[in-house]
């Protein structure tokens, strides 16, 4: 109703003019006939009958006003605007509107299409920068590895960091177009977990950080190379925010379909909980040690969201974080 009112004030504003001509004719003309005492009756009845013809008139413009900006309000609705969704133009200065409207809309698409051109270019750069930097990194890692001293470790170490770093790069250019890339079906969460913790191993020992975890013998409908991805992220969360004590990797007693990764480190401040997946943000944490990038929770959240996954976090300072991953298509494997 209140839609209703709003298009019919603008109708009567629209034709204000008109509207005015007509309400001062009559006002002239029964001026004239009241000054020359003019017969009332039927001057009064053919005025009676051109109100009505007025009235309906009205109402018949009135409708048609109301179809058209109904129409006008569908297409601005819309993305682009495809000339059979524009009313046919009435007069020239409607036409002269509508072909400002197209050019206009033309001009966007324009600029977002030489936009994609742009960002498809630089994605294609720096994918191919990404794969190119692995291979020094590669060498360097076998000519230090051919040595076994103190310092070449350390060094090892350092290679490793830079490495997670590129394929944090790597997986967020691939994101945007994550759809094409996934290949979803049953994979042995086992696999994927064990898969994980081989990779961060030697920091595990290196740390002396005790990991208690126990076959869970279940099966989930993911993706392996973007589940992995996260589980990598987590655990490399726990290991370097864990001093001492351990990290354990079980499915949640209370909900048998979630995954949860839980360690004894430094925790995370209860008022940075609420932003922890949000891009660029480190918290207090983060901000004091200078080891945090703000870019991997966040990743894991959009990738986790596209798997049709989900992701939460409870943790208190001094006592330990833990990441609970939400798989709802998890089935237990009988042996």
């Amino acid at each position: 109703m209140r839609e209703f009112l709003s298009i019919l004030w603008s109708y009567i504003k629209h034709r204000i003019a008109v509207i005015l001509v007509l309400a001062g004719s009559a006002a002239v003309f029964w001026v004239i006939l009241l000054l020359y005492s003019m017969p009332v009756d039927g001057v009064a009845y053919a005025t009676l009958l051109a109100g009505v013809f007025v009235f309906l008139a009205a109402i018949i413009g009135l409708y048609k006003y109301y179809k058209r900006v109904k129409v006008l309000k569908m297409v601005k609705k819309c993305i682009t605007l495809p000339d059979f969704y524009m009313p046919e133009p009435k007069y020239l200065l409607e036409k002269e509107y509508q072909e400002l409207v197209r050019q206009t809309d033309k001009n966007r698409t324009d600029i977002i299409n030489e936009k994609d051109s742009s960002y498809e270019e630089m994605m294609e750069y720096y994918t191919i920068w990404v794969h190119q930097i692995k291979t020094p990194i590669a060498a360097m890692r076998l000519l230090l590895q051919s040595e076994k001293t103190e310092a070449n470790e350390e060094f090892i170490e350092q290679l490793f960091k830079i490495e997670e770093y590129v394929e944090m790069v790597l997986h967020y250019l691939r994101m945007e177009g994550m759809s094409n890339d996934l290949l979803l079906t049953r994979y042995s969460l086992d696999k994927i977990i064990k898969a994980a913790v081989r990779k961060y191993s030697k920091f595990f020992i290196r740390k002396k950080i005790r990991l208690n975890y126990e076959p869970l013998n279940r099966e989930v409908l993911t993706d392996e190379k973007w589940l992995t991805f996260v589980i990598e992220q987590i655990l490399s969360n726990a290991l370097k925010y864990t001093n001492q004590g351990e990290i354990s990797i079980y499915m949640d007693e209370n909900l048998p379909c979630t995954l949860v990764i839980e360690d004894t480190g430094i925790g995370i401040a209860g008022e940075d909980l609420p932003r922890v997946f949000e891009k660029g943000f480190t918290g207090y944490i983060g901000r004091s040690d200078k080891k945090s990038t703000g870019i991997g929770l966040y990743l894991c959240k959009k990738i986790l969201t596209k798997l049709s996954h989900t992701i939460s976090i409870e943790s208190e300072i001094d006592k330990g974080t833990r990441v609970k991953i939400g798989l709802d298509t998890v089935e237990r494997v009988t042996d």
